[in-house]
């Protein structure tokens, strides 16, 4: 049975990248069935392609696409929205920020997991610190000059092993300086997202309606 998280990236009709290696391998479901969920006929025939979309329907489509990578409710990431809409600065870059900035977001970002929901459950059972102290809040909103490391008893176990080895090619974001011998990183800098995928003024646009 196909997994629930798969669907969520063949609706959106993109690769979210939730169940981190596996979508990067042919066995992914957008590989595999590019197509929306029901896209089939009820005899089992051609598969139907993706109907035009109208402005509004590409709007809500990315915010699906953003929502969903983040692992947001709906409730939260209206609450974002609206903050960053309330900022002095743009906007869709204030929302970058606020999104980015999560420290679930951000362990993801330095590459301890391969995906955002494995980095908030790391953060949720305590294994993250920040400047020293155990932090398990998943929203915790990280600010340049914070220290993010492991907690000293998971360095070297359970979702850590093998992190020299995942670390050999990774290359962390221009924000974020990481020491990869003392399994640490530096915020140095305002979050921002290079992530194609991500239409933030799509979103901002789409909540100013």
């Amino acid at each position: 049975m196909e997994n629930s998280q798969c669907k969520i990236c063949r609706r959106a009709g993109a690769k979210l990248f939730l169940k981190g290696e596996r979508c990067i391998t042919p066995k992914c479901a957008m590989v595999t069935k590019p197509y929306t969920p029901g896209a089939l006929g009820k005899s089992g025939g051609k598969r139907k392609g993706r109907r035009g979309s109208s402005e509004y329907g590409t709007q809500l489509r990315d915010k699906q696409v953003v929502k969903f990578s983040y692992g947001l409710r709906e409730r939260q990431f209206v609450n974002y929205v609206k903050e960053a809409s309330k900022k002095k600065g743009v906007a869709s870059l204030e929302l970058v920020k606020l999104l980015e900035s999560r420290l679930d977001n951000v362990v993801y970002r330095l590459g301890f997991t391969s995906n955002r929901a494995s980095s908030r459950q790391l953060v949720s059972h305590g294994h993250i610190t920040i400047n020293g102290r155990r932090n398990n809040i998943p929203s915790y909103r990280v600010k340049t000059g914070d220290l993010i490391g492991i907690r000293g008893g998971s360095v070297g176990k359970g979702p850590f092993e093998g992190l020299a080895d995942r670390w050999q090619k990774f290359e962390s974001p221009t924000w974020l300086t990481l020491d990869k011998e003392k399994k640490e990183a530096i915020v140095t800098g305002d979050a921002v997202s290079d992530d194609t995928r991500f239409n933030f003024n799509s979103i901002i646009e789409l909540y100013s309606r």
